[in-house]
């Protein structure tokens, strides 16, 4: 392990760049070099003629690892106020990893072992698959992804139990639900992501946000050297998904363009079939048939355009933006799958968002750090629900018990009659974090998020003056945080203290018409509002016993206020409002330990656990369902009352000789709620889980300096009900069993000659098993996807 010193001279931004050649003095292109510490963590590839260049990295020692195939190496800089060029030389002969792993750690190492039950997910093998970023995350340890069907359906993250809005999704700490439905987190390809931030149960301050159950931060791609990306894919159900983006900086001034646009389609045409999939005849005879959903598809357009300046004196990252998305949903049924699924019922939404981002380190004075992430603009959503007739599931119109077609009494394939409901919002979130380091041990951070919409609701089909009394609906938040951190006894203690303010205000404002003194009747607003505030906090800590061997703690009192959706309704979503819900609180509590990566001659060991309990109160959720309710198309979120979750979650990870890799991850808890004074499982939670993926790499094997990659990943789903448990009497309760399930993939990709091509091939659910999810919501099945990915780095 090498360590090289630079002179001093004024502080600032410096750089790494030289040239990567093999022992044979040959230049090495399309490897990955990494450099990276405690504060920062920067990825290049070199180019075909074996040149790298890492921008805007801050004075102090970083792990450069080097990646090129099956081969790994890791080496050691010290940068000291100088730019540095830096020649590296690796021996693909032979295998260092061994020796340089004992000596220091990568990253997502470090991150993982600052005391919170934190996973880090990193994103560079899996962008070059047909991989979206929700299948990413649900081979996470803890993490179940929720999905009511195929592409652009609505998901819902389970972390160690709890879901919904309890978590929180954040793209580079804003807030997801800023940008509406249009932009979600399929539509950002891992390509894009540097990493992924999965924090179970306790949420670090400099998040700010009121999630309760835990978080997922997208941390995208801050890489200020030159590059391109584009990718598209297609497969079955006539799924088409295309992404582009780039970065280009002039060196001289500094001004930087970025910009990024994806496109998604599907049919979403898969096979359906059980209880409910039914054609009724004369009489009402119903038959049971395996048919294809006709009224699923979904179709997403967006992007993101930046103009600024990097890596100048006064701001390391300065942009200002836009960012726009639009996409089109059909709808096939309500919250369940019924017997009469809809036809011609579909969504559309819109967003429009102006942006500003401001980053800067050792501002005025070293050690003083800024973050400013700010957005503001519109989203609109419109429901489009005007066909009369009932439909079967062979897609054509329904029969009666007189074998008749039928048209619904209300008019409209939803109940409360036809619809063109829209919803228009304005919109704005702001980040605001300052950061200062005392010295090495000691570090202070204050952080800010506000977050605010205004909404209107209309109805064109309704008449003016029923859409003259159409109330606004506002809620405006505010979080404050202020976190201490302590590294003591050469970082082997970590510790990190953090309190929370919670605000939130709702404003309900209806028209309505009242008689003024004089006789005469007027038109008044009435005006409900609330404003409700709470204080949270807790702490994570992490103690080293040894190098390989690391002990985690970490609680929190936690808030989750109620959102948009909850208070208000979406009738896109079959919403009901409930102006009258609560907060839910929770006292979260997580112990767990990492354990190594060990180093056995050319296999590698590591693993952690983290058992986890959860205290809650006022649980947000949907209504404990019995026999009388689950054909319901409309859902309401209540409070289902105070309840408490335990459980347990483990990973291992193996490899050998850095060709064959393996990850294995379970998941298993309870979850229990009192209601009615009886404590119950809560319906419609899968209880354990479990996950598993092999990797296996084949080099040279076609062309020279060729890489084939091998992949295989599992996930078992053990039964659950969507039913609350109706005593001693358990005849018919399988009728709402979800059964175990079990699905595989497999997956290949080929990496040309050049590194800057790759194809990817990959077969979702490849022995056709059924899936579910919410509500017993099936999933599609066997589907075959073909990828194309070409990118150019330092051009």
């Amino acid at each position: 392990m090498s360590t090289i010193h630079a002179q001093q001279t004024e502080p600032k931004g410096f750089n790494i760049s030289g040239i990567i050649e093999d022992q044979n003095g040959e230049a090495v292109s399309g490897a990955s070099i990494t450099a990276s510490n405690l504060n920062q963590s920067k990825n290049t590839r070199s180019d075909s003629e074996g040149n790298y260049q890492i921008k805007n990295l801050q004075a102090g020692i970083y792990l450069i690892e080097i990646n090129n195939g099956d081969f790994i190496a890791h080496q050691q800089i010290a940068i000291n106020q100088e730019n540095l060029k830096y020649n590296i030389v690796i021996n693909t002969s032979e295998n260092e990893l061994d020796e340089v792993l004992l000596q220091a750690e990568s990253f997502k190492s470090q991150m993982e072992k600052k005391g919170f039950a934190l996973s880090v997910v990193e994103t560079e093998e899996a962008s070059i698959r047909n991989i979206q970023t929700n299948e990413l995350l649900n081979t996470t340890v803890g993490v179940k992804i929720r999905q009511n069907g195929g592409l652009g359906s609505r998901a819902e993250y389970s972390l160690n139990g709890l879901s919904g809005s309890a978590v929180r999704i954040f793209i580079d700490g804003i807030p997801i639900s800023t940008f509406g439905s249009s932009y979600n987190l399929n539509s950002i390809p891992p390509s894009m992501i540097e990493r992924i931030e999965v924090y179970k149960g306790v949420v670090p301050g400099h998040l700010a946000d009121d999630a309760l159950g835990g978080a997922i931060n997208i941390v995208l791609n801050k890489q200020s050297s030159e590059n391109i990306n584009a990718s598209v894919s297609y497969g079955s159900f006539n799924t088409f998904q295309a992404n582009v983006n780039g970065l280009y900086r002039f060196d001289k001034s500094g001004f930087t363009v970025k910009a990024s646009a994806f496109h998604n389609y599907s049919d979403n045409d898969y096979e359906v079939s059980g209880r409910s999939v039914v054609v009724k005849g004369l009489g009402g005879l119903q038959t049971p048939i395996t048919a294809r959903r006709f009224n699923d598809a979904y179709r997403s357009t967006g992007g993101t355009a930046q103009i600024g300046y990097t890596d100048v004196k006064w701001a390391d990252r300065f942009f200002v933006g836009f960012t726009g998305s639009d996409d089109y949903k059909e709808v096939q049924h309500g919250a369940f799958m019924t017997d009469t699924p809809y036809k011609g019922r579909f969504l559309e939404s819109d967003a429009s968002l102006a942006n500003i981002t401001y980053q800067k380190n050792d501002l005025f004075t070293p050690g003083l750090d800024i973050n400013v992430n700010g957005y503001y603009g519109t989203r609109n959503r419109q429901v489009n629900d005007t066909v009369p007739w009932a439909y079967s599931w062979n897609g054509k119109r329904a029969i009666n018990y007189e074998g008749e077609e039928f048209k619904y009494t209300r008019r409209s394939q939803q109940e409360g009659g036809p619809t063109l409901a829209k919803i228009n919002r304005n919109v704005a979130s702001i980040r605001t974090g300052l950061a200062y380091a005392i010295n090495n041990n000691h570090k202070i951070l204050a952080n800010h998020v506000y977050s605010g919409i205004d909404r209107e609701d209309s109805d064109e089909l309704q008449s003016v003056l029923e859409n003259t009394f159409v109330g606004t609906r506002d809620l405006h938040k505010n979080i404050l945080s202020l976190t201490y951190e302590l590294n003591a006894f050469n970082d082997r203690l970590r510790v990190n203290l953090f309190g929370k303010y919670y605000q939130q205000k709702t404003i309900n404002v209806d028209p309505e018409i009242q008689q003024n003194p004089d006789g005469n009747r007027q038109i008044v607003d009435e005006v409900v509002s609330s404003n409700k505030k709470y204080d949270g906090y807790g702490f994570a800590a992490s103690y080293e016993l040894t190098p390989t061997i690391t002990l985690l703690a970490s609680a929190e009192k936690a808030v989750r206020l109620p959102n948009e959706t909850e208070i208000f309704g979406n009738d896109g979503d079959n919403v009901v409002a409930n102006s009258s819900i609560n907060p839910e609180q929770s006292n979260n509590y997580n112990l767990g330990f990492k354990l190594g990566t060990f180093n056995l001659k050319e296999h590698q060991i590591s693993a952690s656990t983290n058992l986890f309990t959860r205290n809650i109160k006022d649980r947000i959720g949907l209504p404990i369902q019995t026999s009388l309710n689950v054909d319901e198309e409309l859902i309401l979120y209540v409070n289902q009352g105070s309840g408490t979750s335990k459980g347990i979650d483990a990973q291992l990870n193996y490899t050998y000789n850095n060709n064959f890799g393996l990850n294995f991850n379970i998941s298993r808890f309870d979850l229990k709620v009192e209601n009615r004074g009886v404590e119950i499982d809560v319906p419609n939670t899968p209880f354990f889980t479990m996950n598993g993926s092999l990797r296996y790499s084949f080099k040279d094997l076609i062309q020279k300096n060729s890489h084939i990659n091998l992949f295989y990943t599992m996930y078992f789903t053990d039964e659950f009900s969507y039913l609350v448990p109706q005593g001693s009497n358990t005849v018919g309760d399988d009728f709402f069993k979800v059964p175990q399930q079990f699905a595989q993939d497999l997956g290949l990709s080929y990496i040309f000659p050049n590194q800057n091509f790759v194809m990817s091939f990959d077969v979702k659910n490849i022995f056709d098993k059924p899936v579910y999810d919410n509500l017993s919501v099936q999933k599609p099945g066997r589907a075959f996807y073909l990828k194309l990915n070409y990118s150019i780095n330092n051009f």
